[in-house]
């Protein structure tokens, strides 16, 4: 993401606050009269289909907000919200002149963004924040060692300038793998492409994410966990069915993997910075058909070495009747070729000049 991208986003936060609408059934649960849950060929609950999660309600809880809203808070926030996106897509003057040299243009406006439209309502609350454990709806504080391990990261980013050099590309801007929540575990909405493809068979469940096409398969039933080494993205997921409840846990996985770095409430709202996860990291969620249209998403991410508590919440997925977009992320994405470029070119500036190589 880059810094005007942030600032758009943030700014995309700031005036959305809270907003919604909690009269939607895709953003609800609740329980439906003469409803049951349909079953899969195998006698499974069927939660196949294409979701959404993308809400505007912020992963942590506001200082002095309550854990629900009432519905003049919704529909005040939700007025703020529709003036600033009808602000922001009005068109630019085509005769405005360049911006500064030094300045970063950004690679986004709003048109790409798609936080998504509606507050996440549960059980008919309209909620302030998707995490509700703790109870203040706040990320717990960090353990003394999770400290020294964020402290240790910032220090070695210091040393460089942005995507000074090839190793620096964090590898979303090279279009290899989400490293964030979208596709998870655990998984949290953020600017765009919060759509899953969920797709059952007898042993297994995957579930594909719109960004970058990632597919986690989750093994049903008993079977050998991954050796503590063997560290893919996304983990090792196992599942069981308890009840109509898909439950998951996710071990193994990958040390550059983050808990809510790219979670752009959590992470740009209140510029608190994501974690990397910790080799000890346990993610358990919980997967419920509610009614037609909404699948009730439950997530605790314990990680005793980075948390001094578990943490976790609710997330209602709403039924998406589109089809995924393809992520067509590597087409015009010339980063790593023009740095690689860039840095031939003032090996050249050096030899001609008599310098010194940068």
């Amino acid at each position: 993401m880059t810094a005007p991208h942030a600032v758009a986003v943030l700014a995309l936060g700031c005036a959305i606050g809270l907003s919604g609408l909690p009269s939607p059934a895709a953003a609800q649960v609740a329980e439906t009269p003469d409803w049951t849950v349909p079953r899969t060929e195998y006698g499974h609950p069927d939660i196949q289909g294409r979701w959404s999660n993308g809400f505007v309600t912020p992963l942590q809880r506001p200082a002095g907000r309550g854990p629900t809203l009432t519905r003049e808070e919704v529909a005040q926030a939700e007025q703020r919200a529709s003036n600033f996106l009808e602000n922001s897509f009005e068109p630019l003057d085509p005769d405005r002149p360049a911006p500064e040299a030094t300045t970063n243009p950004g690679a986004y406006d709003l048109f790409y963004v798609e936080p998504g439209e509606r507050v996440a309502v549960v059980n008919g609350e309209p909620r302030s924040s998707l995490v509700t454990r703790p109870a203040n709806g706040r990320l717990p504080e960090l353990t003394e060692e999770g400290k020294r391990r964020r402290a240790e990261q910032a220090a070695f980013g210091r040393q460089f300038g942005e995507h000074d050099h090839p190793e620096l590309l964090p590898l979303p801007e090279r279009c290899l793998v989400p490293v964030g929540p979208r596709t998870g575990p655990p998984m949290i909405g953020a600017a765009y492409n919060n759509n899953y493809y969920i797709v059952q068979t007898a042993d297994h469940v995957a579930i594909l994410t719109e960004q970058y096409r990632s597919a986690r398969i989750i093994r049903l039933g008993d079977g050998p966990r991954l050796p503590d080494h063997i560290r893919p993205w996304h983990g090792d997921s196992r599942g069981h069915w308890e009840g109509d409840t898909l439950v998951v846990e996710t071990t193994n996985l990958h040390p550059q993997q983050h808990d809510v770095q790219q979670s752009m409430f959590a992470h740009e709202l209140d510029r608190r910075p994501g974690n990397q996860v910790s080799e000890k990291v346990t993610v358990t969620e919980r997967f419920t058909r509610v009614d037609e249209n909404t699948l009730l998403y439950d997530f605790t991410v314990d990680d005793p070495v980075i948390y001094t508590e578990p943490w976790g919440g609710e997330i209602p997925m709403w039924r998406q009747n589109e089809q995924m977009y393809e992520y067509a992320c590597h087409e015009a994405n010339y980063g790593m070729f023009n740095i690689l470029r860039g840095a031939r070119y003032q090996e050249r500036q050096a030899a001609e000049t008599g310098g010194q190589e940068p």
